[in-house]
């Protein structure tokens, strides 16, 4: 049986952009672009009409002939000229949610690419969506163009998802290659991502952890039917991660990703955001420069990882596009495949019962019997070893061929699966009896 397209003499659905940036002006060349396809494949006409961002003046290489220009992105959401507000603005507050509140109550469709905003207020903005029988589409908010937000909510509706995790923030990915592939240090690799537009002139959001919890906050609901609850991830950036890191990670078999790892566990619902440990035989670790990628376990399916470019115009673009095409066809579903009364509050799972190999290097002073009293620290909390490494510097090597300079000797251990717990108590013992000239380094192991 062969469906007949929609007819094409529906009204055009017009479109008001809120934010003329990289994606805002993307999203109006792709538009535009491909204006005759997207009527053809949506059954109706797609235009733009109506537009606001900060600066009037500005030149984003877009022509903005004929197209009604607002100052306040609110107004542009309540006008009549258009169906459907297009939020490019970003920001948890202020006037992005200010637009979208006042677009749904106003019964206009939705599409933003805003994960802050999602991540704080998504539940109650799918709620007056829901009761305005509107859409609220956000597939560009999670992983830039790669499709996963209907990949969760729709083509594994038939799946019972047992874990997520992925690298969603391409700056972190950027940096961690080029400190593994150079030898480059965290501060180096920074300042070229910043040379190159890679990273902000403030960082702190992205190598700190915080983007990639915002899109694991949504992603997380969209796996489990759980409400947002962006206040229980556990965050931890990638400043401290040392070229040796890297280097001890290689020689053992594993390559280090910033990960945000969502997971249903015998005591909640995990989520967290750290530098992780990844076997270098898996998919994900393949993953390099600035692409992101995610991989989700699940019943039916078992695993599955979807790669693609997580950032910048075009491929961000081309998901807000998609977003847009699925109201012209009246095809986007409920926002997070539930009904908003059927998402689950989340039990949460403590960080410190989460269980796991661990990676740890530690700063060990020249003393004789502290490696013998480490060993016996990590006994006393049950925490079996499955090797420990030990590395003099060549500096050090250099200057004492003997061996006994006196100076800190890195001393990396890997344990089997034990609790966070476990490991914090033995480390803060092994901290208080003297015998380490730093805090240790502690990097979570990810299994297959």
């Amino acid at each position: 049986m062969t469906l007949a397209p929609p007819s094409p003499q529906s009204s055009p659905l017009r479109i008001g952009l809120a934010g003329l940036g990289t994606v805002g002006a993307s999203v109006l060349r792709i538009l535009r672009r491909q204006e005759n396809a997207l009527a053809a494949r949506c059954g109706r006409a797609i235009r733009v009409t109506a537009v606001s961002a900060r600066d009037r003046t500005r030149d984003r290489g877009v022509d903005l002939a004929g197209l009604t220009w607002f100052d306040d992105p609110v107004a542009l959401a309540k006008s009549s000229e258009i169906d459907c507000l297009v939020e490019l603005i970003g920001g948890s507050d202020g006037p992005a949610k200010a637009a979208v509140e006042a677009a749904l109550a106003s019964g206009k469709s939705v599409v933003t690419a805003n994960k802050a905003l999602l991540a704080h207020h998504g539940v109650a903005l799918a709620t007056l969506a829901e009761e305005q029988g509107v859409a609220l589409a956000f597939e560009a908010s999670s992983a830039g163009g790669i499709p996963v937000v209907k990949t969760l909510r729709e083509a594994l509706s038939g799946n019972n998802v047992t874990r997520l995790y992925g690298i969603l923030n391409g700056t972190c990915n950027y940096i961690l290659s080029r400190m593994e592939m150079e030898g480059l240090t965290f501060e180096a690799c920074l300042a070229d991502a910043q040379r190159l537009g890679y990273a902000e002139a403030d960082p702190t959001f992205d190598v700190e952890g915080y983007d990639t919890a915002h899109k694991l906050a949504i992603l997380t609901s969209l796996a489990f039917g759980t409400k947002i609850d962006a206040e229980a991830i556990h965050v931890e950036g990638i400043s401290s991660i040392a070229p040796l890191d890297l280097k001890m990670a290689d020689e053992l078999g594993y390559r280090i990703k910033l990960l945000g790892v969502a997971e249903r566990t015998k005591t909640g619902i995990e989520q967290r955001v750290h530098p992780t440990m990844v076997p270098k035989s898996s998919a994900i670790a393949q993953v390099m420069g600035v692409t992101n990628a995610v991989t989700i376990d699940a019943d039916a399916v078992r695993e599955i990882t979807l790669v693609g470019p997580g950032a910048g115009g075009d491929p961000t673009a081309s998901a807000v596009v998609a977003d847009i095409a699925d109201v012209a066809r009246g095809t986007a579903g409920l926002p997070f495949g539930l009904p908003v009364a059927r998402l689950e509050t989340p039990t949460r799972a403590p960080m410190q019962r989460h269980e796991g190999g661990y990676y740890v290097r530690l700063a060990v002073l020249d003393h004789p019997g502290a490696a013998a009293a480490i060993a016996t620290r990590m006994a006393e909390a049950d925490i079996s070893l499955e090797s420990i490494v030990q590395r003099r510097s060549e500096s050090a090597a250099a200057r004492d061929p003997s061996g006994r300079s006196g100076a800190p000797v890195p001393v990396v251990l890997i344990t089997y699966a034990t609790s966070e717990s476990a490991i914090r108590a033995a480390l803060e013992k092994v901290s208080a009896d003297g015998h380490i000239a730093e805090p240790p380094q502690v990097i979570r192991i990810e299994r297959e």
